[in-house]
């Protein structure tokens, strides 16, 4: 396979979706992540308190189909996803298995099943060159299904 892709982003929609899992996660971030980030000056000395987002505890993925019947699992790391498991979580009183219950049921009941769902991908830069398939769900694009009708002739 070519190791050489130069495409970064991509727009993709999956013929079929199977399904949509969570998994456990590490639920803190590693303090190597903070020096990786730090090269690029991303924190700059402000004055400014600067505040970590909170970890999410869990990853989620969606379970799909293309065009060929190829099964794929590809993990989506939107910001969207995260913000819903927390409210989600506030909502379940804690209970962090309902509250991924609910995130499922989101984004297989109600972005998959009900609407036309289609996928931002993009790459990660550790995995552009060197993973066979670098990318990472980091977003999803939902119009409604639009039934087409007759023409009428």
């Amino acid at each position: 396979k070519n190791k050489k892709i130069a495409t970064s982003l991509a727009v993709f929609k999956p013929t079929k979706i199977t399904d949509f899992v969570w998994k456990p996660a590490e639920r803190e971030w590693s303090k190597g992540k903070f020096k990786e980030l730090d090269q690029f000056k991303l924190f700059e000395k402000t004055g400014n308190d600067f505040r970590v987002v909170k970890k999410l505890p869990y990853t989620f993925s969606y379970m799909f189909e293309d065009i060929k019947g190829k099964k794929s699992k590809l993990m989506i790391e939107d910001w969207e996803t995260g913000a819903l498991f927390w409210k989600c979580l506030r909502i379940a009183d804690g209970d962090e298995t309902k509250a991924c219950a609910k995130v499922r049921e989101r984004y297989l009941d109600d972005f998959a099943r009900t609407k036309d769902l289609y996928f931002f991908l993009g790459t990660t830069k550790l995995n552009h060159f060197r993973a066979p398939n670098p990318f990472v769900i980091i977003g999803t694009f939902h119009p409604k299904k639009e039934e087409q009708i007759g023409l009428g002739l």
